[in-house]
């Protein structure tokens, strides 16, 4: 029998997550890979999921969400950003953010057209593109002054006749940035006078650090009716598991997006869609001081990793560290990340795998800090094996 996967999809096999998180598991090391917290949200909101359940909110909630979820959306966008979305045809609950983006790409793009995306990028960005048919074009973030950035003659170089979309994640995984109202306005300069699509993926838009604010891309002149703005429950709540994200766009984007939703997962879990309403109306004060706690754990890891050797970038978003490896030593960061459970017994995840052009990332390895204090430094502790 031929290969039954096809083509397009080949390059995308086991997750390096996946890879991890199993030698992880297998070599009883420390994961500071995958991104995902390992304490629980806001009390409240568990509890309202739990009712929930209880007074059987068990079946099908309405393909574009359950109402109360939307209209809390609507609300945080419009008091957090000033930005007015219509409940009611304007805003879709999906499957995480993972879903919406996938959903916003297949329903975007025909094959053949290009996504414009800024690389190191999130894995799932590449499979979604591939998906639907399309091609990836990278634009690099290099780091300038000790945070990554890009070039903007290299993302007006990216742009040909088959461009259809550009990716843009801010607060940034893998690398911590959080663009600046200068980098995004070199975007929404780009997206509309080639008439593109901006798809932006939102998700630690309430974990920033050192004052550094947040800029929605769809709050600049013009590029409300261009954007499909994407975030979710996950990262703010800490609620990695509950997968439930949403898309604010206009109308005909939306519509657009749900087309093809319906037939991906048609619709989420009304009990979580309840609970997270509830948060975003309610629990915002608890994600302040989620926030505090993780500059904290972050300086408490950066502490750490500097001593270890590495070269550390100071991300001001985000769940993620990134280091340079080279000081240490080192020059390829797949190769040291499957060695370090041996080494060091903790496991990281080798930024190289995020991008398109594999060697521009081959000297760099990502940590998460979205854990407990203990297991930091203990994490810490053991990587100082490796300056030893």
């Amino acid at each position: 029998m031929s290969e039954p996967l096809v083509a397009r999809m080949r390059e995308f096999g086991t997750t390096v997550f996946a890879e991890m998180t199993a030698l992880a598991v297998r070599t009883s090391s420390i994961n500071l890979g995958q991104g995902f917290p390992d304490t629980d949200g806001p009390p409240a909101m568990l509890e309202r999921a739990v009712a929930a359940i209880r007074d059987g909110l068990n079946q099908y909630p309405p393909g574009p969400g359950v109402p109360e979820l939307r209209q809390a959306v609507a609300e945080h966008r419009k008091q957090h950003y000033g930005l007015d979305y219509d409940p009611d045809g304007e805003i879709l609950v999906t499957v995480g953010a993972t879903e919406a983006l996938a959903a916003s790409v297949l329903a975007l793009c025909e094959p053949g057209d290009e996504v414009i995306v800024f690389e190191p990028y999130y894995d799932s960005y590449a499979a979604a593109i591939s998906l639907a048919g399309a091609v990836r074009r990278p634009v690099t973030l290099r780091p300038v002054d000790g945070r990554f950035t890009f070039d903007p003659a290299e993302l007006r170089a990216a742009v040909g006749p088959r461009t259809r979309a550009i990716l843009v994640n801010s607060p940034h995984n893998p690398t911590g940035t959080v663009f600046t109202y200068d980098e995004l306005a070199a975007i929404a300069a780009v997206v509309q006078e080639h008439d593109l699509v901006a798809v932006t993926d939102e998700v630690y838009e309430h974990l920033t650090y050192d004052g550094v604010e947040h800029i929605p891309l769809a709050t600049l002149p013009g590029m409300r009716e261009r954007t499909v703005m994407i975030s979710s429950a996950g990262k703010t709540f800490s609620v990695t598991g509950w997968k439930t994200g949403w898309i604010c766009a206009p109308r005909a984007l939306v519509t657009a997006a749900q087309t093809v939703k319906q037939f991906l997962t048609f619709t989420s879990g009304a009990p979580w869609q309840l609970a997270v309403a509830h948060a975003l109306r309610e629990e915002l004060p608890w994600v302040g001081g989620l926030r505090d706690e993780l500059a904290g754990k972050r300086d408490r890891l950066m502490a750490g990793l500097t001593a270890a050797g590495f070269a550390v970038y100071r991300p001001a978003g985000t769940y993620f560290v990134q280091t340079d490896i080279r000081p240490l030593g080192f020059t390829d960061g797949l190769e040291l990340a499957r060695r370090l459970p041996e080494l060091a017994g903790v496991v990281a995840i080798p930024t190289q795998v995020f991008y398109d052009r594999r060697e521009l990332g081959r000297h760099f390895v990502r940590f998460a800090f979205c854990k407990k204090d203990e297991i930091i430094d203990e994490a810490v502790a053991r990587l100082a094996r490796l300056h030893g």
